[in-house]
């Protein structure tokens, strides 16, 4: 069926356009024809369907530049912690989920959307207060930051650590175990816990695919494709679940496994499923002062947070891409993880191109290395949120001069690089116009302004959220604005973000979620 939609503000997001568009025609999933709504209505014919906007605004759907799906699934099986302000809310909250769900005491317990830089005892839960309210079952409480956990004492055990297991990242206090795991010890021990049913998985993942249909997302991010999520996938496959377009980067330990099982799917757009490259990690987290860094961290004189790889292992890596024709992304929060990584893409590129690689997160990225992202087409996604929500731990952990150029997006835009926006949900969630916000405010959650000058508009902001990626994904001719010839994703607003003030952004609700030219999601209360 032909559709026509008038009467509404159309955010196109093309530079280019020769007339003023007052009306799009959409027919068999593609954008025909952009043009005033004279030019426009002359094509309807009696099957054509007409979608009066009413002044609404009409905008390219948002496009996930880095999250994990199956994370997103995962936070319906778990306790969430985000409300909790001290331990004791915490304990409570662990001890009324054990007490109203009848759950076996072998059974795991997890929790997650916890942040102890947001307590008030501002340091973290240690595994004997754990166990005062949970001894029986296992537990995590899993850092909203996806890089540390802390286990109770049965969890430990069924993990087989204690006091004598020597492994780096694995927090101890005069020779006994906090509970505390970091980085690749976290990583690498959370793959152990029992998954839920499958049954479970994939009804969440429906869950999670609804989530960021409500937020406007057509194409999603498996940031994290590890080799225990084969069934799932495979399962959503064979069952036609996905509805959303979701773009897949392997676990690089596990990439020949993977590949196989996805053979079909390498590079190609099949059953709304592709995998585009390789994901491998360079750091940790600035919050918890495990981003790996060119200078210490404030009041320690060497200590520079962490390196997850050696310098060979990162080209052995970037090679293996090139090889592969697959892209490249890397999680580097901290300036030397920048550094390694675009030391290691400018080794390899001296002989091979590298595709398209990507910096993920990019918090601490300095400027003074943006020559070099552009030379060598590094593309840096920022997760410019932690502006706002951890700006005030970063001024405390590195100091106001350092903390203030984090996500340093418009000096990225004025040396004309490609950049893009995420939330790394489940980290936080999956809200584009709070990203907006943040990219055009710059302001912590205690009033503070990062480096006003940092700050840029409101539509490069959206850019960074729509076509950009859709050009970081190679899917430019596909996706990320409204032009003729390309997929009819799109969404509908109740506000126009470039017309209204910067502070209403965040309250900007999505009414409705079009891919392909098919609704799929409605705003029921607010349309």
């Amino acid at each position: 069926m032909k559709k026509i939609y008038i009467n509404g503000n159309f955010i196109t997001l093309e530079k280019n356009e020769k007339n003023k568009v007052e009306a799009i025609l959409i027919d068999n999933k593609i954008i025909r024809k952009v043009g005033t709504k004279e030019e426009i209505l002359k094509y309807q014919d009696k099957q054509t369907k007409i979608i009066d906007l009413k002044g609404k605004t009409i905008m390219p759907s948002f496009i996930d530049a880095h999250s994990h799906f199956f994370g997103v699934a995962n936070n319906f099986m778990q306790i969430s912690l985000e409300e909790c302000s001290n331990i004791e809310e915490i304990k409570e909250k662990l001890k009324e989920f054990k007490q109203n769900n009848k759950i076996d005491k072998n059974k795991w317990i997890m929790a997650n959307n916890y942040d102890q830089t947001n307590l008030e005892e501002k340091r973290n839960i240690q595994k004997e207060e754990i166990d005062e309210v949970i001894k029986e079952n296992p537990v995590v409480i899993q850092n909203k930051s996806g890089h540390s956990g802390i286990f109770n004492t049965k969890g430990l055990e069924v993990l087989g650590i204690n006091n004598e297991t020597r492994l780096e990242n694995i927090e101890k206090q005069n020779g006994k175990l906090t509970g505390l795991l970091e980085e690749n010890a976290f990583i690498e021990n959370i793959k152990k816990v029992p998954m839920p049913s499958k049954k479970e998985m994939i009804e969440n993942c429906i869950k999670a695919q609804n989530e960021y249909l409500s937020y406007g997302i057509t194409t999603v991010q498996e940031g994290m494709l590890v080799k225990e999520l084969i069934p799932i996938y495979q399962e959503l496959l064979e069952k036609n679940i996905l509805k959303i377009d979701l773009v897949a980067y392997i676990d690089i330990k596990s990439k020949e496994e993977i590949k196989k099982a996805f053979k079909n799917h390498i590079n190609k757009n099949r059953k709304n499923f592709k995998i585009s490259g390789y994901k491998i990690f360079l750091d940790g987290s600035p919050q918890l002062r495990t981003a790996w860094m060119r200078k210490p961290y404030l009041g320690e004189e060497n200590y520079y947070g962490y390196s997850t790889m050696q310098d060979k292992e990162v080209e052995i890596a970037i090679k293996e891409a090139v090889k592969d024709n697959m892209q490249i992304l890397a999680h580097c929060n901290g300036d030397k993880a920048a550094e390694q990584y675009i030391n290691a893409i400018k080794n390899v590129d001296r002989k091979e191109k590298v595709k398209n690689p990507v910096m993920i997160h990019a918090q601490f990225l300095g400027i003074d290395q943006l020559k070099e992202v552009k030379k060598y087409g590094i593309i840096p996604s920022f997760f410019i949120a932690h502006t706002y929500y951890w700006g005030d731990t970063h001024i405390k952990n590195f100091g106001m001069e350092r903390a203030k150029n984090i996500s340093p997006a418009k000096s990225t835009l004025k040396q004309n690089i490609l950049f893009t926006f995420h939330q790394d949900a489940p980290v936080i969630k999956q809200d584009m116009f709070n990203t907006i916000w943040c990219a055009v405010k710059r302001k912590t959650k205690n009033g503070i302004i990062l480096n006003q000058n940092e700050r840029i508009e409101v539509q490069d902001a959206i850019k960074a959220v729509t076509i950009n990626v859709a050009k970081q994904y190679g899917e430019e001719n596909l996706k990320g604005s409204i032009k003729e010839g390309k997929l009819a994703n799109l969404i509908i607003l109740d506000k126009n973000p470039l017309e209204i003030g910067i502070d209403k952004i965040k309250e900007i609700q999505v009414l409705e979620t079009i891919k392909e030219g098919e609704t799929l999601y409605k705003n029921i209360h607010n349309i």
